[in-house]
């Protein structure tokens, strides 16, 4: 069956980029969020992005308009009951996530995909809390989602060739690129960049080099848009600790383990950009 109606957790970040670009593609969408304020500012923040693709003449006013009028907005899980695909973007916590998919699972049409957008998560266990785990399969976008090419597409252990097929043919519709991932903690993405944020993090920790010594080697050395503390400020620290934790127990190895300044920063609210101050100072 052809995906034509996209249903959307999460008005977040994450969420609300790949609403846009699934509403920009032409699919019908439900952005769903538990909060009607969350909705608000997921739906401002489309709107400020699509009006500066206007603004640099990669959009017209009205093909802006045509994708905000595909967005329908929603706060119950049962409106899923008429979506081809779902894609959670919910916040990284296996918990919160079986307890949506279990919800999905029992809303959602026989034939509907369940994706998630986690980024680390493991597919296989979210997929058992299901009754359709051969439906179940991980689309990882990349942040910021409007922008970035990559979609990892992770199929969990029952997912099938055919569920597979679908989601990279629509991610191929989406104009992104996708690649295929076994299903292991941190996929291929995080498992190389989240070990290579946390040893510079140690480097600061050790006292090595500045903050902006170690950006400055990343970037001037290595090619790096951005330095890896730069860029954690930019991920959030809470969501590296998390990843390493994840990355730490999937594989036992000591090399995983994350930096104590990490916790620390973590402990003290400073989580990046998003609450102004992480290794840097945001106004």
């Amino acid at each position: 069956m052809k995906i034509q109606k996209v249903m959307v957790i999460g008005a977040g970040q994450m969420g609300g980029g790949i609403a846009q670009i699934c509403a920009q593609a032409g699919y019908d969408v439900l952005l769903n969020d538990l909060q009607e304020d969350s909705l608000d500012r997921g739906l401002t923040v489309m709107e400020k992005n699509l009006s500066r693709q206007v603004g640099k003449g990669k959009l017209t006013t009205e093909e802006k308009e045509a994708a905000l009028n595909r967005i329908i907005r929603s706060t119950n899980l049962d409106d899923a009951s008429g979506a081809d695909i779902v894609i959670e973007a919910a916040v990284e916590n296996m918990t919160v996530k079986t307890e949506i998919f279990k919800k999905l699972d029992k809303f959602a049409p026989a034939h509907a995909i369940l994706a998630t957008n986690t980024s680390s998560l493991p597919i296989t266990e979210i997929a058992a809390a299901t009754k359709r785990p051969e439906k179940v399969i991980g689309m990882h976008f990349m942040n910021p989602v409007p922008v970035m090419k990559l979609v990892e597409i992770i199929r969990g252990l029952a997912t099938t060739n055919e569920v597979y097929t679908r989601v990279e043919e629509m991610t191929k519709s989406l104009n992104k690129t996708p690649v295929e991932v076994n299903d292991f903690p941190g996929f291929v993405s995080n498992r190389v960049l989240m070990p290579m944020i946390n040893e510079a993090i140690y480097t600061l920790f050790e006292g090595v080099a500045s903050k902006e010594a170690i950006d400055d080697v990343m970037k001037l050395g290595m090619n790096h848009p951005l330095g890896p503390l730069e860029l954690a400020d930019f991920i959030g620290l809470d969501t590296c600790l998390s990843i390493m934790e994840i990355l730490h127990e999937g594989f036992g190895d000591s090399k995983y383990r994350p930096c104590p300044l990490l916790r620390k920063y973590v402990k003290a609210g400073w989580l990046g950009k998003k609450t102004g101050r992480g290794f840097y100072i945001y106004e």
